[in-house]
């Protein structure tokens, strides 16, 4: 055996295939085929809704920059912990009308990684509400 999986940066090249690249379809690289993306306490379950959910959350900042603050995981690598910052404009998040003023969200990101690498299911949680109110006023 060769020790634990390096999962920081198997999630490192999630972040910059998907997010930082903005593309979802590379999502399919990286996950099982029946992932589970919870977020806001809301399940997504399987590849393909992942990946579609991940578009329409797109769709909503233009101009999207993500940038990851701080990973790391735990002793055998089945979990790791990121916190990330993304900014960009406004193009619809929360039901907002799409007037293209500036966002900035940060979130953590909490991952169970299978020993293979394969990523199964991610917690996210994001400052929703301070977003939300910064795109009321």
């Amino acid at each position: 055996m060769g020790g634990p999986v390096d999962s920081v940066k198997i999630v490192d090249q999630f972040w910059t295939a998907v997010w930082k690249s903005r593309n979802p379809d590379a999502i399919a690289d990286f996950v099982v085929d029946d992932v589970i993306i919870t977020t806001g306490g809301v399940a997504i379950q399987g590849r393909d809704k992942f990946i579609a959910w991940a578009w329409d959350f797109l769709s909503r900042i233009n101009d999207l920059q993500f940038e990851v603050l701080e990973t790391f995981q735990n002793q055998d690598g089945s979990r790791v912990a990121s916190l990330w910052r993304l900014t960009g404009r406004n193009n619809g998040m929360m039901g907002t009308p799409p007037d293209q003023q500036p966002i900035s969200l940060t979130g953590t990101a909490i991952w169970s990684v299978r020993e293979d690498g394969k990523l199964l299911h991610n917690r996210v949680e994001r400052s929703a509400w301070e977003t939300f109110v910064s795109l009321t006023r």
